[in-house]
């Protein structure tokens, strides 16, 4: 017999599922938590398929009998109905797959191996130059046309570094639903020469000597927050990137014995590598003089606002403007560029100098083990190079300290 609306209505759970068939293949099947399921069975080349036509009462004894019916037309037709749902189901997937969700879901994939600076500026970019434009499209649906306009929009405001930077993340974000089956192909790809090649900018940085000595001065006399200022009097004696320096914590430190060190660890590095750095007793001097003020929290150069999070790289930017030097002269990440520069000039070994740059090292076996790599050669350089800045700093005549001298 077919099912009437009383029926469906008043079919009530049981201890075990239950089936009420209607005809032409058409059930309802009730569960034992009340749900009530419409199926449809049907055959395709003598194999029995079944077919959700949905829920009731969402969809009525009616309406359920009318889909089984284009159903049963579209069988007779050659189209095998649960076939055509997938591709259905296939599509709207794709359509629900768009480039902003994708590139979150990447975004937050990749997050553990990032340091946060460097995520969040990912982050940030992408939410300010491609979502606007990009975000709503699906992701498989992405062309380089489209990629291109975005980038050249960067590049219109002068930044075209930046557009470099923001095609290379879509490129990944694209390879990503490609290695995930969202899309087929990378357009990025295609855009190689499509933008003028970027012409890397150095980061400004003095290196004659009356220059630095100069501001070695300037930066004592500094009269801000006593934080900021004992920041920037120990960044050019370790010349670590800045955001290295301003995560300092207490527990990195070892200041007593004969050789001090502060470790950084691999979760706070650009690489991604544990990374030493020989103190001189000029730096421990200068941190044992900051301890008093935030030796009780985790941060050696704690903000101000929040004493969970860092001074910020803006703060020691700000120092410096407030010293008279504009950005065009010296930013923070100058030091690294300073020492750099002054010590191969003084004839250093460029592979020490790069082991305490914490630069990339392209042998990934060696990469595995270089924190420590050369570590008494960079102690005695480091030991030097503190000593020849606080020669800069009395202004006097100056003989640069070369990596050994007779009898060494």
């Amino acid at each position: 017999m077919k099912l009437t609306d009383a029926t469906v209505k008043n079919a009530h759970a049981k201890e075990k599922q239950y089936t009420l068939y209607d005809e032409k293949g058409l059930f309802l099947l009730v569960l034992p938590n009340g749900s009530k399921l419409w199926r449809w069975k049907y055959r395709v080349d003598g194999k029995e398929k079944r077919l959700s036509l949905g829920v009731y009462p969402e969809v009525s004894l009616k309406a359920a009998r009318e889909t089984r019916d284009a159903h049963r037309v579209a069988l007779k037709a050659g189209t095998d109905p649960s076939a055509a749902k997938k591709v259905e189901k296939a599509e709207e997937r794709a359509q629900g797959e768009t480039f902003e969700l994708v590139a979150r879901e990447w975004h937050k994939k990749f997050l553990p191996g990032w340091t946060p600076g460097h995520a969040a500026r990912i982050l940030v970019s992408l939410e300010k130059d491609a979502f606007p434009w990009l975000g709503v499209i699906p992701i498989h649906e992405l062309t380089a046309p489209q990629v291109l306009a975005v980038a050249r929009r960067v590049e219109s405001r002068g930044a075209l570094e930046t557009a470099h930077r923001l095609v290379g993340n879509i490129g990944q974000v694209c390879r990503y639903a490609v290695a995930c089956g969202m899309a087929e192909s990378d357009p990025t790809a295609s855009l190689r020469g499509a933008l003028p090649p970027a012409i890397a900018q150095h980061h400004a940085t003095l290196t004659q000597p009356h220059e630095v000595g100069a501001l070695l001065r300037a930066i004592d006399g500094y009269s801000g927050s006593f934080v900021v200022k004992c920041a920037l009097r120990i960044l050019p004696y370790v010349f670590t990137r800045p955001g290295e320096l301003r995560g300092m914590e207490w527990s990195e430190l070892e200041l007593e014995g004969p050789s001090p060190t502060w470790t950084i660890p691999p979760a706070r590095m650009k690489m991604r590598r544990k990374h030493l750095v020989p103190l001189a007793p000029q730096v421990v001097a200068i941190l044992k003089e900051l301890k008093p003020m935030t030796g009780s929290g985790r941060l050696a150069f704690p903000g101000e606002r929040t004493k969970e999070r860092p001074i910020s790289d803006g703060t020691l930017s700000a120092a410096l403007r407030r010293l008279g030097y504009s950005n065009e002269e010296l930013t923070p990440h100058g030091f690294r560029a300073m020492a750099s520069t002054m010590l191969n000039e003084m004839g250093w070994p460029a592979d020490h100098i790069e082991r305490q740059l914490a630069h990339a090292e392209q042998s990934k076996v060696r990469a595995a083990y270089n924190h420590a790599q050369h570590l008494p050669e960079r102690r005695k350089m480091m030991l030097k190079w503190a000593d020849y800045l606080d020669a800069l700093r009395e202004g006097g005549k100056v003989v640069p300290m070369f990596k050994a001298t007779a009898g060494e």
